[in-house]
């Protein structure tokens, strides 16, 4: 929101979202520090705002082919949250004006 706020010309806007996997593959999403450090494996995905893409993975632990697919899935449905919420807060920053 930085690079937005500053003006700074991009193609689209991008966001991240950190998945936790504990031991069932159950996924977490946004994991606080204990989850992190119980979870057998913790991925953070950078997601564009462009057809919700995934510009960056970073992995800690191991994790199934499947696994990965449904952490980017589950990744790439919460993006709309964060992307929502980029949007309500430059409104009402430039609401005020």
């Amino acid at each position: 929101m930085g690079l937005m706020d500053a003006g700074l010309p991009m193609k689209s806007l991008f966001c991240g979202v950190t998945c936790a996997l504990d031991s069932t593959g159950a996924i977490t999403l946004d994991p606080t520090a204990k989850q992190e450090k119980e979870a057998r494996a913790v991925l953070t995905f950078a997601i564009s705002s462009m057809e919700r893409q995934v510009l960056m993975c970073t992995s800690k632990g191991t994790c199934s082919v499947e696994e990965l697919q449904q952490c980017i899935a589950a990744a790439q449905r919460a993006s709309g949250a964060i992307f929502q919420f980029y949007r309500d807060s430059v409104r009402r920053k430039y609401s005020k004006t």
